[in-house]
């Protein structure tokens, strides 16, 4: 088969062309994905401290400044690591529209872990969860309950510890 054909002697220069227009379209695509795609850890409009509350004995409540609480319990108790949890989360005194779970670990980083829960109607939200296996015996978590609400994102701490058998 003659090179004309197979189209392998094509100049050096349209090589270039097409590999400048690869790496234009890449980064492109990025740009596009780091502008469009939901931040990672969002900027709420209402952040409140950390609850004063243990979710390894019990689910907790937090009160929002300016009205309205937000509940969060986790079962199976005590929290188990690489199991699946369920995740439940009240919302009441604003309208929620999308609430999401995000777990932290509070002396190592684990990775992303947010989980997005299912509306079920009168501001109470639930859906399965996981927690990612550490390597220490005992580990200090955050759970944070990001809920869009009228008021914008609200961002709601939990605090509580695994441990192993």
């Amino acid at each position: 088969m003659n090179d004309v054909v197979t189209g392998l002697n094509r100049p050096a220069g349209f090589r270039s062309v097409v590999w400048g227009a690869l790496v234009v379209l890449l980064f492109g695509a990025v740009g596009l994905a780091v502008r469009y795609a939901p931040p990672l850890h969002p900027e709420p409009a209402v952040a409140v401290a950390v609850a004063d509350c243990d979710l390894a004995v019990k689910a907790c409540r937090s009160t929002l400044p300016g009205g309205g609480t937000v509940g969060l319990a986790i079962t199976p108790l005590p929290i188990p690591v690489m199991e699946r949890l369920a995740l439940e989360v009240d919302v009441q005194g604003l309208e929620a529209t999308r609430v999401e779970v995000d777990f932290a670990g509070i002396d190592m980083n684990m990775g992303f872990n947010r989980f997005v829960l299912k509306h079920r109607g009168e501001g109470r939200f639930s859906g399965p969860g996981v927690l990612p296996v550490c390597t220490r015996d005992r580990m200090s978590w955050q759970a944070t309950v990001y809920a869009t609400t009228e008021r914008g994102m609200v961002a709601v701490p939990f605090r509580f510890e695994t441990v192993r058998p």
